[in-house]
């Protein structure tokens, strides 16, 4: 695996340095044709012939034409987060001519993003998000400008990085990062293009449009969801297709908003501000919801505000402001056992029930033998009498049977085995109830390597 490994760092690198010889060498040839063109040839377009090669398709559509190209030219947009909804909305920003293309991420590649990262490889897996990202950007279109920025977007350096750019897409997945970068963009007068995804569904809307009249992340979502609430993709699952679809629609976005034309002064009606709302798996996949404008009274552009870049730098922390998920502590010690416990347990004491609380999806993709499937919901919907067994509980061989229950990490365990407590199962401590520590990813690394945790 070591060599393995090396010999992916090794192409991952000549990759890289093939895509910028590449694009040093498009540069080159467009400064040449450049300098040809200038006065000996004739050579009177406002565009390089290479570009009207390259972007013929996109200027003859009505509305957008050559001075739309222009305008994409001239733009510096920055995308925020080299993920699912990064890629794709940065390939079309790359494709469609912007001029400067920056890219904001920390972290690298896995193999678990390339089934929707569609920017990545297998070959790059390892290398830096914001690297990887570019490669495939300078094969797509040499051309233009990238800046890597790899790093996250801090409180510290946002107003130095997001200040090179005219426009910003916000591709992260977590709201502490979307509440820190509508803030900068609302102090810095920055339009704001803003989307997620998750499972089959995904959600899209513009921002700060026109600065300091459209509404902020704030203006829509006051306060944060619970802390409990969020579930990543790597626990909740994302379809790729869905993610793709989003981050096509936030380059899209971006391509309307650099090209439309500035509003006029005293114009006809005020502009209606919508989200724009995604369901892979249903018959209407797309719908639009009114969405309210700018908030009097936001902390962040309301009108009296006082949120500035010194606030903003010093004392705004957005992980306390949107909460911290703490871990689950509803049982006591004694009532949780190690991984090395159960495997001595199922091998010596066959009187026991081990019930497995993940969905049913995750369930079929592995599990511990002997397990049976009650997904959580089951019993978060259940509100029995005390001590009336619902019809879902497993038979086991006798009433006093021991119950182990078992999730991914040891979360949903526990809040099933205090669901089963108070339905009075337990027999009032006669009977134990209680879970896995660490649960299938305790078990994957202590007892069987070969589970294909997920």
């Amino acid at each position: 695996m070591e060599r393995i490994d090396q010999l992916r760092r090794e192409i991952a690198l000549r990759e890289s340095e093939l895509a910028d010889l590449r694009s040093q060498l498009a540069l080159a040839e467009s400064e040449h044709r450049a300098r040809q063109d200038d006065g000996s040839s004739g050579w009177k377009w406002p565009l390089a012939q290479h570009e009207y090669d390259r972007y013929s398709r996109q200027m003859i559509v009505p509305k957008l034409g050559l001075e739309s190209q222009l305008k994409l030219k001239k733009s510096r947009v920055l995308v925020i987060g080299a993920g699912g909804l990064g890629c794709p909305a940065s390939a079309y920003l790359a494709g469609a001519g912007v001029g400067i293309l920056g890219l904001v991420d920390g972290d690298t590649v896995e193999v678990s993003n390339l089934h929707r990262q569609i920017a990545h490889s297998t070959s790059r897996v390892g290398m830096s998000k914001v690297e990887s990202a570019i490669t495939y950007l300078q094969e797509l279109n040499p051309t233009i400008k990238y800046h890597a920025h790899q790093t996250h977007l801090t409180t510290e350096n946002a107003q130095g990085i997001v200040s090179q750019y005219d426009f910003v897409l916000d591709c992260t997945d977590h709201p502490t990062s979307r509440y820190l970068i509508s803030d900068i963009c609302t102090l810095l007068s920055k339009p704001l293009i803003s989307a997620s995804a998750f499972q089959s569904s995904g959600q899209l809307i513009v921002l700060n449009n026109p600065p300091g009249q459209g509404p902020c992340y704030r203006c829509v979502f006051p306060k944060p969801p619970p802390p409990e609430s969020v579930v990543g993709c790597g626990e909740g699952g994302i379809i790729g297709p869905v993610v793709g679809v989003m981050g096509v629609l936030q380059a899209l976005e971006a391509i309307k908003v650099i090209t439309q034309e500035a509003e006029q002064k005293g114009d006809e009606k005020k502009k209606t501000n919508t989200m724009l709302l995604f369901s892979a798996l249903t018959d209407t996949p797309f719908r639009s919801v009114r969405m309210r404008g700018r908030r009097s009274d936001c902390v962040a552009c309301g009108d009296a505000s006082e949120l500035t870049l010194e606030k903003l730098k010093s004392s705004m922390d957005y992980v306390q402001f949107c909460g911290v998920k703490e871990p689950v502590k509803l049982l006591k010690p004694e009532e949780r056992i190690t991984v090395e416990d159960y495997a001595r347990i199922a091998k010596e004491q066959k009187d026991h029930v081990l019930i497995d609380v993940r969905e049913k999806e995750q369930f079929g993709l592995c599990s511990i033998p002997g397990s049976i499937n009650i997904p959580i919901t089951r019993f978060m919907s259940h509100r029995p009498e005390k001590g009336q067994v619902p019809e879902w509980f497993p038979e086991a061989i006798s009433p006093s049977s021991p119950v182990y229950l078992v999730c991914r990490v040891g979360n949903d365990s526990q809040t099933a085995a205090q669901k089963l407590k108070d339905m009075g199962l337990d027999r009032d401590g006669e009977r134990f109830v209680g879970d896995i520590s660490g649960g299938l990813m305790a078990w994957r690394n202590a007892i069987d390597p070969s589970i294909p945790f997920v």
